[in-house]
């Protein structure tokens, strides 16, 4: 592996980090406090070409590999966690999914609203009684004349109200669990579709999530994505894809603790001294340097398996497993140096510390990355473990 970026790799990094600062980090707070997306700042994230950055340039898109792609996550994540997450679960989830098994006619169709940013994308998979468990899924479409008859409800569906197109899961062979499960590509305004409230969250405040319900929707043949009961394959791999995004958020988000932190024990002064020289601090920030370094280097890995076309999903839950413990790390510490400060609303580290602990169920949570991982140990010895 080479360390060293290119000069396309380089110049692509510096965008990404030249529109957070001036962009992201402006209105950062004002969408915490508001609890709103900040639609306005997603059209300027467009225009830069951000919500079709993995999508190749044929449909639209920027078509960048991996490695700047998680710099794209890692810049975002560094101001505004809301914001980046939204942006990867459009990228990483909706869009790459139709591009990853999407028949021509599909990819011709959504590929290039949503590179635009005029189609935001969603991923509806989680449902009240289904999380990592996608073999329970109780939304079930029914083969009718011309297509399929949804009806369900799904839950913790991230940019559920300001999506223009679901990928949507269903099962059509309830029986064979993980087997019998069909994705589509549903279209927002398709009749029979409500969206529910705003879920009030502890942080994510300007992430959209909401409760979708389905009744009675038609949905064309042509709508189905990939084949009937082959929807375990896209789950999967577009997990791999959200977690890789997700370690690279985190990246950002611990990052940004870290500087909040190593400011403010420069400026603050106790005993006649800035706290910067007392020892707790440092070994604090020196602890937090040390795991955003490692991983940095968990991140590259993983985009380079992916840019190579290896497998790459042991390395993804590592990365994300690692990342989440890192960035709610390096949070609880930057606040502790904060002392009573970083209880405070009005510290940008209260928002990042609130934000960082979904990082630890989004993508799956911290039980299923160690399972993923285990499960990987245990192959070599031939056995194979179950969740």
């Amino acid at each position: 592996m080479d360390f060293n970026l290119s000069e396309e790799q380089t110049m692509f990094r510096d965008l990404f980090r030249d529109f957070a600062e001036k962009e992201i980090a402006k209105v950062a707070e004002h969408t915490d406090r508001s609890e709103e997306p900040p639609t306005e700042l997603f059209k300027k994230a467009a225009a830069q070409g951000f919500f079709g950055a993995p999508i190749p340039e044929n449909y639209g898109g920027v078509g960048i590999d991996w490695l700047p792609y998680t710099m794209l996550a890692e810049e975002l994540g560094k101001h505004c966690v809301s914001t980046a997450i939204t942006v990867a679960i459009h990228t990483s989830l909706s869009a790459m999914s139709i591009l990853d098994v999407g028949t021509e006619e599909q990819k011709q169709k959504y590929l290039p609203p949503m590179a635009s940013g005029e189609m935001i994308g969603a991923f509806a998979l989680t449902e009240p009684d289904a999380g990592s468990d996608a073999g329970s899924l109780a939304t079930i479409a029914e083969k009718v004349d011309g297509g399929y008859r949804l009806n369900g409800t799904k839950t913790w569906v991230s940019n559920g109200g300001i999506a223009g197109v679901f990928v949507v899961f269903a099962a059509t062979d309830p029986s064979a669990q993980n087997k019998g499960i069909t994705a589509f590509i549903v279209d927002a305004d398709t009749d029979g579709i409500t969206v529910g409230y705003r879920e009030k969250t502890m942080g994510l405040r300007g992430l959209d999530i909401r409760t979708v319900y389905f009744d009675e929707c038609f949905i064309p043949e042509s709508n189905r994505l990939n084949g009937e009961n082959a929807g375990w394959e896209i789950i999967t791999r577009a997990f791999d894809r959200i977690r890789l995004t997700l370690a690279a958020v985190s990246l950002g988000a611990a990052e940004a603790s870290l500087a909040l932190g190593v400011t403010f024990a420069a400026e603050r002064k106790q005993f006649g001294t800035q706290i910067a020289n007392k020892q707790a601090i440092q070994n604090y920030v020196a602890e937090v340097a040390v795991d955003v370094e490692a991983l940095r280097g968990l991140i590259r890995h993983a985009a380079w398996l992916a840019d190579s076309k290896q497998d790459f999903t042991r390395a993804a839950s590592i990365a994300k497993f690692f990342g989440a413990r890192v960035a709610q790390n390096a949070a609880n510490k930057m606040l502790q140096v904060h002392g009573g400060y970083g209880f405070s609303d009005e510290y940008a580290i209260s928002r990042n510390y609130r934000d960082v602990r979904a990082l630890r169920i989004l993508g799956g949570t911290d039980e299923m990355q160690r399972f993923i991982v285990a499960r990987g140990n245990f192959e070599e010895k031939g056995i194979k473990i179950q969740p």
